[in-house]
């Protein structure tokens, strides 16, 4: 190790333990995990003392970046039950199913007359990886008590399984562009080996490393530390295998944490009680620690560059990612519910734009996509924005929505939002792990 990587290395060992020391006093503040990691990643990088370069430390970043999403792709999935998209869980299954398609078709659509220089298809993956959401830039609006349950966990299980959910769109519009790796294959192979294969890969591995560690507890061959293990060895195990059969590690990886889940819980005695270390739980902390320093890196080879070649059309798209192609399908999607104006607007604000569209980012400057210029900076300006702006505002609107709710719920019967949440769903999904 040179001289310079290992001050690098003691600088990012300093500022994480530095955090992690006064975590529980800043988690009363509206200064978050992300915002401290990314400041500290810009002062580092290029603009300024220059020691972590994208150009010079490629594979280990991208290593770094590309293990965070997997493992909490992994781990995400392998929390949601049926139930959470049944009956209380109305909420999630309409911001995934009719929100999410809407956000990427109206990226794509704003970025046409803002964006003048990009083809068709870079509009189109433009708006796939700035769709995905991330709750650990705003935390305390999808964990404060004072939100109603419902709203709580329509937000975790949006955020948890979006990600995963925009990856077959990222992956068929990577394809569709000239001169990308992807599209060597074309979009039929891309859905061949990316969708059909890395899907069954993750489901046989997932399923199996489920199955085992069932046999195993059931048996008493397995300490309760080694469980935690499993998940760990489960989850790279199948996104490794997919990638060396040039299909998809993510899709892998966030189909085979689904299948783990399910197996361990068919596996569990009805009505036992839930164990106070869960399997997951070195996998949700690990994934949560390299998701905070994959934000250091996005500081240091992204956002620094980034805020050097600001115009207004970048600003304007990046606001408008936030807002508008937010917001707008959140309502569409929500028509009809019987939610109140409040959380409607509640929940469309609150969709920060964090990991997942890092990792989707930084995918494309190693693919060389033609326009990987200009939609890296629009990519940084609209994630670096959503880390200041959702992490400052998520604990005054926490406050002032559950006001709005105290009030409204005291004086209304059968309040939509009075709804309980799914059975379980106390549990907030991924939240051991999402360092704030």
């Amino acid at each position: 190790m040179s001289g310079g990587s290992a001050w690098t290395g003691a600088a990012v060992a300093a500022v994480t333990a530095g955090y992690a020391l006064f975590s529980r006093r800043l988690a009363s503040t509206p200064v978050s995990a992300p915002m401290v990691f990314t400041g500290f990643g810009a002062l580092i990088g290029p603009l300024g003392l220059d020691v972590l370069d994208l150009g010079h430390d490629a594979g280990p970043i991208l290593t770094l970046i590309e293990a965070a999403l997997a493992l909490l792709l992994f781990t995400d999935s392998m929390t949601v039950r049926r139930h959470d998209l049944r009956t209380g869980g109305f909420l999630p299954l309409r911001l995934l199913s009719i929100g999410l398609p809407l956000s990427i078709a109206m990226g794509w659509l704003l970025a046409w007359p803002l964006l003048p220089g990009l083809t068709l298809w870079e509009f189109a993956l433009l708006g796939a990886v700035l769709a995905p959401t991330d709750a650990a830039l705003g935390k305390t609006a999808s964990s404060s008590p004072r939100v109603p349950a419902l709203v709580r966990h329509g937000l975790n299980v949006e955020s948890g399984l979006n990600d995963g959910l925009a990856l077959p769109f990222f992956l068929m519009f990577l394809a569709a562009i000239p001169g990308t790796t992807a599209s060597e294959e074309g979009v039929g192979g891309v859905f061949w080996r990316a969708l059909v294969v890395s899907s069954v890969v993750g489901l046989a591995f997932g399923w199996a490393g489920g199955w085992l560690l069932t046999l195993a507890r059931a048996r008493s061959w397995v300490m309760g530390e080694w469980q935690q293990v499993v998940v760990l060895a489960v989850a790279f195990a199948a996104y490794s295998v997919a990638t060396a059969v040039d299909g998809s590690g993510f899709i892998a990886a966030w189909m085979g944490g689904f299948a783990f889940g399910v197996a361990l819980r068919k596996g569990e005695p009805t009505g036992a009680e839930p164990a106070k270390e869960r399997p997951a739980d070195l996998a949700e902390y690990a994934g949560g620690l390299l998701g905070s320093l994959s934000f250091l890196v996005f500081g240091a080879v992204l956002l620094g560059p980034t805020l050097e070649h600001l115009d207004w059309r970048i600003i304007t798209y990046a606001v408008l990612s936030l807002t508008v192609v937010r917001m707008l399908p959140v309502a569409l999607a929500l028509a009809g519910t019987g939610m109140r104006l409040p959380t409607v607007a509640y929940v469309g604000w609150f969709g920060p734009r964090g990991l997942a569209s890092v990792v989707f980012g930084l995918l494309l400057v190693e693919d060389h996509v033609p326009g990987i210029e200009l939609l890296s900076r629009v990519i940084a300006a609209t994630i670096g924005l959503s880390i200041l702006l959702h992490g400052m505002s998520a604990p005054y609107f926490a406050v002032r929505y559950g006001n709005w709710y105290d009030a409204v719920n005291a004086t209304t019967p059968d309040l939509r939002e009075a709804q309980d949440a799914p059975p379980g769903s106390g549990k907030q999904h991924g939240a051991p792990r999402r360092l704030r």
